[in-house]
């Protein structure tokens, strides 16, 4: 099929894809805590991850992102997640959120931020970015074997983040963004 048959038109919805990973051992899931000067989601919490590049499948660009935040390589990925976040009319983000092992070895610091092993029974108590709070307690529960998530983020009329999984389970984060 050529490109001209993919039915691209600059007034349809985009998305801009991203990654998310999370990788756990034994109770702990390794979490990045963003550094001060970050632009998005500075002092705050988050999974390992970035964008996707041009001429990358998503797989791809989890292992190299993994790699380039924690100098580890990322064992045995698997697709957890596919969100689709609402931006504004015509731009959204696509986000893939994958689960994955690691080695023995210790991450090696980043320009991104400190990484560090959380035990997941601390999860709430940290400073998480908003959306980890509903998400990520259903990613370290799955398996291998199970069906990805598909997964709808928006803003309300308040500006308040709407997390709607496919099971017809509505959160809404009560944090004005």
């Amino acid at each position: 099929m050529p490109v001209t048959d993919q039915g691209v038109h600059k007034d349809y919805y985009k998305l801009i894809p991203r990654v998310l990973i999370f990788v756990t051992r034994e109770d702990s899931v390794l979490l990045l805590k963003g550094s001060p000067n970050k632009q998005l989601w500075a002092n705050l919490f988050n999974g390992i991850g970035g964008q996707v590049e041009r001429g990358e499948d998503v797989e791809t660009a989890a292992r190299r992102e993994f790699k380039e935040e924690t100098g580890l390589d990322l064992i045995n990925p698997w697709l957890c997640a596919v969100i689709t976040i609402d931006t504004d009319k015509l731009t959204g983000i696509g986000l893939y959120v994958f689960r994955g092992e690691v080695s023995d070895e210790e991450p090696k610091p980043s320009g991104e931020g400190n990484l560090e092993w959380i035990p997941a029974n601390q999860l709430n108590t940290l400073p998480l970015v908003e959306d980890l709070l509903v998400l990520l307690p259903r990613i370290l529960k799955m398996q291998t074997e199970d069906i990805p998530l598909s997964v709808h983020y928006y803003y309300n009329d308040k500006n308040q983040l709407v997390v709607k999984f496919n099971s017809g389970t509505f959160s809404t984060i009560n944090k004005t963004i």
